[in-house]
């Protein structure tokens, strides 16, 4: 497929973000990564409107610019069909590193061969698998299973990490695209087919499924399938900075052959967190990278407890080392000072100062919709929006007080004891509201202590990080003193 400049193309559909708001009979959007206003006119809000009620693209240009704006900014997202034509230049190599695990390699090169691509088009005719040996103590195994699935095998001298390994496949592909894939995960019928039609976007360099645990009848499976952290969630993302997606996992990656070599592909230093300093790379450097969760594949769940929790605090212990390489990305959280001060006025017991304050804050942004809206009606969508934003910010204040900030948290309860009630309610909420979505593996009382357990590893593991880095970017807050806010 040549990287043409015909994207989208007539017959495309379009989804909505997940942060979309649409105001003022459409003429008005809030959404995008980061947040953005757009101003519509009457033709462009009902043509939007129009997308976003399911109709396709037309091949008018001025609707093609448009919708192109609107992906760029991520205010939508693409709705793709599988790409089944055989006139499409588009081949794919596997590539899995394995470490010891010969049953995982053998599950997941039977879903290769148990769903293949669609007859037509050219992922069909492969696509061909490598399986990277990263010096497995039973290397023999390893090599049995991969000459029963006709898989290329390379064997590393020593253990060197999975990015090290998969960087040693790269100089054996020859396709224009590489997917990535783990060796305890199994893939779904035609996924490859569904991911490439991203790949029609000459921006796009690299697109990921979601990847969900496998779903089991014990406490530990049910548990992971419903938190896995691999598992970014069911709503489409243009993957960014400061957005509710802002890496994917290449535990199931298809990514354009040459942007891997434009950056070097992963950095063979990290033996955890590889696959988010990739992704930021590629964002940095090449390209756009996207979260398309309408193809799911599907992960093994941890064989224990103790080994759920490892993992959770060897992922925190990462960005101690990512941190270094990308600095405040690293952040737990991200907010105005006015949001700060709302909620300082807020847990201090001030509720009339907390009011005034966010009516205060709403002044700057309405100024800001001042040209676009009438006064009155302005500063109403001001408070509306700066409140749900306040309201945001005390969410992921919340969580990261749970997942990141829990030792200063309890020493507080140490020295001031009525902080306990309050600091315990601020940890327990965004669990609480997850539970209440939907997410309920088990009783309510037991899934609140796993999600507060599985905290403290992956916190335990941020903090480790961040002293033998001696980087304190992945424990600090950034302020923001101006509005995130932008017209586009």
């Amino acid at each position: 497929m040549s990287r043409s400049e015909e994207f989208p193309p007539a017959g495309i559909r379009l989804r909505p973000g997940s942060n979309l708001l649409v105001y003022d009979q459409g003429r008005l959007l809030f959404g995008g990564a980061p947040w953005r206003v757009l101003r519509l006119s009457d033709t462009g809000a009902r043509v939007v409107a129009s997308w976003l009620g399911g109709e396709p693209l037309t091949d008018n240009p001025k609707h093609r610019s448009l919708a192109r704006h609107l992906l760029d900014a991520g205010i939508v997202h693409p709705r793709l069909a599988p790409i089944n034509a055989p006139n499409i230049n588009l081949e794919v190599t596997v590539v899995i590193p394995v470490y010891n695990d010969e049953a995982g390699l053998t599950r997941c090169l039977e879903s290769l061969h148990a769903n293949p691509e669609p007859q037509g088009s050219t992922a069909a005719t492969g696509p061909q698998v490598i399986v990277v040996d990263d010096a497995s103590d039973n290397a023999a195994a390893i090599a049995a299973v991969c000459e029963k699935y006709q898989s290329k095998l390379l064997r590393c001298a020593q253990n060197v990490g999975p990015g090290a390994a998969r960087n040693a496949a790269l100089p054996h592909v020859y396709t224009n695209l590489v997917a990535f894939v783990d060796a305890d995960v199994e893939v779904s019928p035609g996924w490859i087919s569904h991911l490439i039609g991203h790949f029609q976007d000459r921006r796009v360099v690299a697109v990921a499924p979601r990847v969900r645990s496998r779903n089991g009848d014990t406490m530990l499976e049910l548990y992971e399938h419903h938190h896995s952290p691999l598992d970014l969630g069911a709503n489409p993302a243009l993957v960014a900075s400061n957005s509710s997606v802002s890496y994917v996992p290449t535990a199931a990656l298809v990514a354009r052959t040459d942007a891997i070599s434009a950056i070097s592909g992963f950095d063979p230093e990290l033996r955890y967190g590889e696959d988010v300093d990739l992704v930021w790379r590629l964002i940095d450097q090449v390209g756009v990278v996207r979260y398309d969760p309408s193809v799911e594949v599907t992960h093994r769940p941890r064989e224990s407890w103790n080994a759920l929790l490892a993992q959770r605090h060897h992922y925190g212990y990462s960005a101690g080392a990512l941190s270094v390489r990308h600095g405040s990305r690293l952040t737990p959280l991200r907010c105005s000072v006015w949001s700060a001060a709302v909620w300082g006025t807020i847990a201090t017991g001030h509720l009339l100062s907390a009011c005034l304050v966010t009516v205060a804050s709403a002044i700057p942004l309405q100024r800001k919709l001042a040209p676009l809206l009438a006064k009155p009606r302005g500063i109403f969508l001001a408070l509306r929006i700066i409140g749900a934003t306040h309201l945001r910010t005390g969410f992921w204040f919340a969580r990261a007080l749970a997942r990141v900030w829990w030792p200063l948290a309890f020493a507080l309860s140490l020295i001031r004891p009525r902080t306990r009630t309050l600091i315990l309610t601020a940890m327990l909420t965004p669990h609480l509201f997850d539970w209440l979505n939907g997410a309920r593996p088990m009783g309510l009382l037991r899934c609140l202590a796993l999600r507060l357990l599985d905290d403290f590893a992956y916190g335990s593991g941020i903090w480790r990080g961040a002293l033998s880095a001696r980087h304190p970017a992945a424990i600090t807050p950034m302020m923001r003193r101006k509005s995130r806010l932008a017209k586009a």
